[in-house]
Formats: structure tokens, C-alpha cells, sequence
């Protein structure tokens, strides 16, 4: 098993920073790939970024490439998502999941996405 814990988020203004974290823990071998995913009140969950533990190779959705930015610490089993300028429409709760194959864990499925943490809410004011 692989337990994930989010931290990092908050309320703050439009055109802040934020900087989320995902913690590991667990059988943290079976994991090769993390992933970053929101889902907005009334609206379905979305992935937005997903990194290999690895070597750090990342994939982006397309929404994603302008202002987030992920990065792993690998001896510390962590994942981050450094989000810039936040946009009201960035208010959700940010997800971390895990997963075996890169960055095949962004699909957010049973078989590729089995780990997820509680998540950490974003709110961001105009």
C-alpha cells in the first residue's frame, strides 16, 4: 500500500503563488509515476500534471503548461505542483495520485491511479 498526503493549499489572492505538496509513504517502490489532479466545485475531476519519480520526466496538460509547474524530491518520496498568477478559476481541490507506469497515472483510473490522497483545497479571491 502507498499512502499519499497533500499540503499546501489555501485561500489567497489572484496572482499569488502556491506551491503543493504530496508525501509518500508505504510501498513507495511500486510507484513510478505521481500525478497532480483538481476538481472544481460542480465540475469533474481533471489531471493536471503528472511526473515520473524516476527520472523526473513530466507531462503537462495543455491548460496546465503556462503556470504549473511539477517536481519530484525523490529521497524524500515527495511530489509538488508549483502553481503561479492563481486565477479564481484555479479553485478546487488538488489531488495527488499515484501510480506504477509514467504518465500513464494522469488517467486517473483504478488500474493506473490506485493510490490517492484526501487532497488540498485551493481558493483563490479576486
Amino acid at each position: 500500500q502507498v499512502h499519499l498526503v497533500e499540503s499546501g493549499g489555501g485561500s489567497v489572492q489572484a496572482g499569488d503563488a502556491l506551491k503543493l505538496s504530496c508525501a509518500a509513504s508505504g510501498v513507495t517502490s511500486s510507484v513510478n509515476c505521481m500525478a497532480w489532479f483538481r476538481q472544481a466545485p460542480g465540475k469533474e475531476r481533471e489531471a493536471v500534471a503528472g511526473i515520473a519519480t524516476g527520472d523526473g520526466a513530466s507531462h503537462y496538460v495543455d491548460s496546465a503548461l503556462d503556470r504549473f509547474a511539477i517536481s519530484r524530491d525523490k529521497a524524500r518520496n515527495t511530489a509538488y505542483l508549483q502553481i503561479h498568477s492563481l486565477k479564481p478559476e484555479d479553485t478546487a481541490m488538488y489531488y495527488c495520485a499515484a501510480g506504477p507506469r509514467f504518465p500513464l497515472c494522469m488517467l486517473g483510473t483504478t488500474a493506473e491511479s490506485p493510490f490517492w490522497g484526501q487532497g488540498t483545497q485551493v481558493t483563490v479571491s479576486s
